[in-house]
This record gives structure tokens, sequence and C-alpha cells, in this order.
């Protein structure tokens, strides 16, 4: 079974100084500050207003790139319940945020958005992703989507 693919959410890029390009893509490009990750160098913008779409920005200084690509791709919600037994049946692991192995989607509590990792043969990051309805809740930080459920 395939799961649905309605178009790309987000992208990520590395840059050398976080706070050049944060300044950047706020002002000139205009985009909205979605969430900033001080400890991380890293910030996420909102495309097209919070939920459309976003823009990671990942400072790795002057190094080469110490990130692998990642892509992720927009679904529903009820594709990516189904999707870790869809991935298993493809011999694909399925990944939690930290790439660690899953048997469920988890939530990222601050857009709130419901996810499942996977890679590609190359080993490229690519994610499913469907934004949930209720308010974002950064102090949940990233749980099962079980643990969400009961929030």
């Amino acid at each position: 079974m395939q799961i649905s693919i309605q178009g790309l959410f987000e992208t990520h890029l590395t840059v050398r100084n976080l706070a050049t390009s944060l300044a950047f893509y706020r002002d000139v490009v205009g985009l909205e500050l979605a969430y900033l990750v001080p400890d991380r160098a890293a910030a996420f913008f909102w495309i097209g207003g919070r939920g459309q779409a976003m823009l990671g920005l990942w400072e790795v200084g002057d190094a080469p790139s110490g990130m692998r690509l990642h892509l992720a791709f927009t679904s529903t919600v009820e594709q990516i319940l189904t999707a870790p037994s869809a991935l298993i049946s493809s011999d694909v692991v399925p990944k939690g945020f930290y790439g660690e192995p899953v048997e469920e989607p988890i939530v990222i509590g601050w857009m709130p958005a419901l996810s499942l990792y996977f890679t590609d043969p190359d080993g490229h990051l690519l994610e499913y992703l469907a934004m949930l309805p209720q308010e974002p809740c950064p102090e949940v930080g990233i749980v099962p989507y079980s643990q969400w459920q009961l929030k």
C-alpha cells in the first residue's frame, strides 16, 4: 500500500551563520518565523502561513554539510497512521524524530504535526507530515501519537 502524497511540506537548508540567514529569510524574503531552537542552531519559517509549508535552517558554519538532505511530504492523518505498516511491508524502517525505530507516528508539539520519518536507499531523511487541528503545545515536546491523544 502506498501513502498518498499531497505535496511537499518542508525542506531544509544548511547555513553558515544562523543569525544572518534568520534576518535574510525574515526581513528580505518576508517569511514568518515559526520556531527558533538556539541550542541546536536551527530556525523554522512558515511559508504561505502557519501550517502550509515550512523552511528549516541549520547552522553548520564553514564545515561541509552537517546533515543529510531532508524532505517532508504532506499527507493526511489517516494515511500517516497507516504508514508504519506500509513501510514495514516494503522493508523500510519507520523512524521517530531522533532516528529511532517506531511503531507509530510521533507528534511535534510546537506545530503541532503528526510525523513519521524514514530513509531512502541513499540515506536521505524523508518524512510524512500532516498538520493537526489542535493548538500548538511546545511544552509537550515530541511524543508518540498515542501519548498526544491523552493530553
